[in-house]
């Protein structure tokens, strides 16, 4: 499918046989797509690996000459089974993950890559309803962004979303909420519930670090927001209300009835350590 006319330049998306149309999607500016900015916000000098994963050969073009302008290291894969296998394979640094694909959508292989990896996930897709962003949460992404989109803008997330991920522990030593139910130990940078290590997500870590850091504390949304994801998020209230949904199944014996992250209805969470 061709090129539409027109500034800023605007890309339609291809379709595939018995799938609906999708919508015309305005990409990016003319200027952003042959300068980008030239960095990725890594601190060293190792090109960081993004792995594209979606079956729209325009857009996957498009997105693929951008990033490598902007000096990331991008791979493709073209369907969401091929996807999780270069996960395993490839090691990547951040995957940007679609929904609708053939072989395996994009919402199971988001399942697929958190059985086996914390990498962090960027959904890009035409689903932009609330529910589909909550869903995506809920299912291990660190990020939900919806089409039509700015280049710029999935930039700045993807540097977000590796700030995150790249986090170095904190300069304060020792055991957060030490108790014999959860611990949370940030000389080996990892939590414990009755004495069983949990895999947490990078964002996952840095959101609890951040409540145990305030343990009795009551903490807004706002404040959570800009201490764990940055102040670009300052409105994404979504956001708070599904890593806490997503901790509460990994810390809490009944995560109806929390124990440890405890609501503070209508001003944000605070931690209880539970001996």
């Amino acid at each position: 499918m061709g090129v539409l006319a027109g500034t800023p330049l605007d890309l339609q998306l291809a379709t595939t046989k018995n799938r609906p149309q999708r919508p015309l999607v305005r990409l990016f500016e003319m200027g952003d797509m042959i300068m980008g900015n030239g960095n990725n916000g890594s601190d060293n000098n190792r090109e960081i690996k993004v792995l594209l994963i979606d079956d729209d050969v325009t857009l996957v073009k498009a997105l693929k000459l951008y990033l490598t302008r902007a000096s990331y290291d991008v791979t493709i894969a073209n369907n969401g089974l091929e996807g999780v296998q270069r996960v395993f394979t490839d090691r990547p640094d951040i995957v940007i993950l679609d929904i609708m694909m053939p072989e395996m959508d994009g919402w199971k292989a988001c399942e697929r890559i958190r059985e086996m990896s914390d990498t962090p996930i960027i959904m890009l897709t035409a689903l932009g309803q609330e529910t589909d962003k909550v869903t995506g949460l809920k299912i291990g992404a660190d990020d939900y962004l919806a089409k039509p989109f700015s280049l710029k803008e999935l930039e700045a997330r993807i540097e977000a979303v590796l700030r995150r991920a790249n986090t170095v522990a904190p300069a304060k030593k020792g055991k957060l909420c030490g108790r014999d139910k959860l611990t949370i130990d940030l000389d080996k940078w990892e939590v414990r519930k009755e004495g069983q290590r949990l895999d947490l997500t990078a964002t996952e870590l840095k959101f609890l670090i951040c409540l145990a850091e305030n343990s009795g504390r009551v903490l807004t949304h706002h404040q959570l927001l800009e201490k764990v994801w940055g102040p670009e998020y300052a409105d994404e209230t979504d956001y708070t209300k599904l890593f806490v949904w997503r901790l509460r199944q990994k810390i809490e014996h009944d995560p109806k009835n929390p124990q440890f992250i405890l609501t503070e209805r209508g001003i944000g969470y605070r931690l209880a350590c539970v001996s």
